[in-house]
């Protein structure tokens, strides 16, 4: 029998394994086909950036580790993230950093940015057919050196990072308008003290004012959706966070702006799957940063763990596909940087396979009626559940590698092209 055969063979054994247990494989792997998940730009760089030879300095962000053959240029970085996005089966997005611009005359500061400086990744996503999201990048910049940006002190410095903000927010909406997709802008700060501080209100006050000085221009929703990302902690604001979690989610609330729960800015032993469904009472949309924590916000690979499952399980259950945004956001430059993306990726995608194989509406009756042995009883017959030939038969019907097949492709890539560079 041919491998092709083999799978299929093993799709419909599980394909009858599931139905008896009330899931529907064909109907999850038709709503799986539907999501796009947001890839990083940042992975396949370590966040340097090319508004800059000499990359990142200072400002908390920090990729450890020194593989061979990370992109140099955009041109690079692009070829990289579509060797990426061809060993991922469905149709993906990517999430690109304002400090990616291409200048095409002199260099342009971040206040003054237009989407003319995006136009070579605006012609690129467009012959993928991808959307495209978008950042500000408040870091590693002279006017970021104290670590305060929109909650500085300083009129003349908050104001160039205000208009940094609004010129990000109307290259997000040419992104969506040229991609017939909506953009999605997240604002994320680094703004905090590493020692307690002795007033915690005035910054508050003074990133309140800023963010709405920010989002006063209007800008169609259709193009351009803006979203605010808070934290527990960084580096150099390790005691104080201005913009912290319930700062945002009570600004989001009360302006309707997206709110980002990024699973790396909580305590490090607390989810951000509990999170989604009662943020979402009181909000339209969110988006997700997903990565993965070690002792830290370090920002590790995406695996399939029980916080991804959980994160999943949380989306699918609740019916929010349409409503949450799903971004990674992870860096680690120590092992090969497509390989981070691929492994990242399709651990995502896998873990929203197995919670749509899910027979929902059986195990919500069951609790529903009290019968709390059969629900315990079958969440855990589902664990052994063949979900891993149902995802097999998704590459093959998505034409990908199945399988680790495409750690072949990855390791041929990386001779052939990642070797030569120095």
């Amino acid at each position: 029998m041919s491998k092709t055969g083999a799978v299929e063979k093993a799709y419909q054994l599980a394909r009858e394994h599931y139905a008896a247990m009330g899931a529907n494989t064909d109907k999850a792997l038709k709503d799986l086909r539907r999501v796009a998940v947001s890839l990083h730009c940042w992975q396949g760089d370590d966040v340097g950036g090319f508004e800059s030879g000499e990359g990142l300095s200072g400002g908390g962000i920090q990729a450890t580790g020194n593989y061979p053959g990370k992109a140099r240029t955009a041109n690079e970085l692009r070829a990289d993230v579509e060797k990426a996005l061809s060993l991922l089966p469905g149709k993906h997005r990517l999430n690109l950093h304002s400090l990616y611009a291409e200048p095409k005359g002199p260099k342009v500061d971040r206040d003054a940015l237009t989407p003319d400086e995006f136009s070579n990744w605006i012609a690129w996503a467009k012959s993928r057919r991808i959307g495209v999201d978008f950042n500000p990048s408040f870091f590693s910049h002279p006017k970021a050196a104290d670590g305060f940006t929109l909650a500085h002190r300083d009129e003349g410095i908050r104001k160039f990072w205000v208009r940094h903000a609004i010129a990000c927010r109307r290259i997000g909406a040419a992104f969506g308008k040229a991609l017939g997709t909506p953009c999605v802008t997240n604002v994320w700060i680094p703004d905090g003290y590493k020692d307690v501080p002795a007033d915690r209100k005035t910054p508050r006050e003074i990133l309140r004012k800023s963010l709405d000085e920010v989002f006063a221009p209007r800008i169609d929703p259709q193009h351009n959706l803006d979203s605010i990302e808070g934290k527990l902690f960084g580096l150099g604001s390790e005691s104080y966070v201005v913009g912290s979690h319930e700062f945002y989610l009570g600004y989001a609330i009360e302006k309707r702006k997206l709110l980002c729960l990024d699973a790396g800015h909580f305590h490090p032993t607390e989810g951000i799957a509990d999170k989604i469904s009662s943020v979402l009472m009181y909000l339209d949309e969110i988006l997700l940063h997903v990565s993965r924590v070690v002792r830290w916000d370090s920002d590790h690979v995406v695996i399939l763990n029980d916080d991804l499952r959980s994160i999943a399980e949380e989306i699918v259950r609740g019916e929010f596909l349409k409503r949450v945004h799903i971004g990674l956001d992870f860096f680690d430059a120590s092992i090969n940087r497509i390989a981070a993306w691929v492994v990242g990726t399709r651990c995502m995608i896998k873990s929203l396979l197995i919670a749509m194989l899910e027979p929902h509406a059986r195990l919500a009756a069951l609790e529903a009626e009290g019968d709390f042995t059969s629900r315990l009883a079958l969440l855990e017959e589902l664990k052994t559940m063949p979900f891993g030939a149902v995802w097999d038969y998704y590459c093959l019907t998505q034409d990908v590698p199945v399988g680790a097949a495409w750690l072949d492709e990855v390791k041929a890539y990386e001779r052939e092209v990642l070797s030569r560079r120095k």
